[in-house]
C-alpha cells in the first residue's frame, strides 16, 4: 500500500464547544504521532491548529467543531465556528496587539472556508512541501 491509498489518521470529530487551544493541540499531536514529519512540519500544524481555535473563540463565537485528518503528506485541519462572517486579512499595522492569526495561517496552509446557515468551517490543508517534508 503506497502513501496515496493509506487510510487518514482521523481523530477529534466529535470535539467542538468549549475546546480549549491547549486540547486541540494535544489532539493534533496524538494525530500527526508516527507519521514521520519534521519537528518544524509539527510546529507548523500546531501553529495552524492554535490560531484557527483562537480565532473562533475570539471573532466568531467560539468552536462548534474541531477535526484533524493527517496521512502521508497532508495535514488536515477543520474548525466550525458560529459566526457566518468569513476571516479576512487585516492591513498590516506591526504596531497594533493581534491581526496575525489568519495572516499566519494562509501562509502556512492553504485554506478554504464553508459558510452554513448556522456558521462556517474553516479548513486549512498543510501539504508535505508546506511542512518542509520530502
Amino acid at each position: 500500500m503506497d502513501d496515496a491509498t493509506l487510510p487518514p489518521r482521523l481523530l477529534a470529530e466529535s470535539l467542538g464547544a468549549g475546546l480549549s487551544c491547549a486540547q486541540a493541540r494535544e489532539t493534533a499531536r496524538a494525530v500527526l504521532a508516527g507519521l514521520d514529519l519534521p519537528a518544524a512540519g509539527v510546529d507548523d500544524v500546531l501553529t495552524v491548529v492554535t490560531e484557527m481555535i483562537s480565532n473562533a473563540d475570539r471573532h466568531a463565537g467560539g468552536v462548534t467543531a474541531f477535526q484533524i485528518a493527517a496521512r502521508a503528506g497532508v495535514v488536515t485541519v477543520e474548525v466550525r465556528d458560529r459566526s457566518t462572517a468569513p476571516p479576512r486579512i487585516k492591513p498590516w499595522a506591526p504596531g497594533e496587539p493581534g491581526g496575525f492569526g489568519w495572516r499566519l495561517v494562509n501562509q502556512l496552509a492553504t485554506t478554504d472556508v464553508r459558510i452554513h446557515h448556522d456558521g462556517k468551517t474553516v479548513t486549512a490543508t498543510l501539504t508535505a512541501a508546506q511542512t518542509g517534508r520530502s
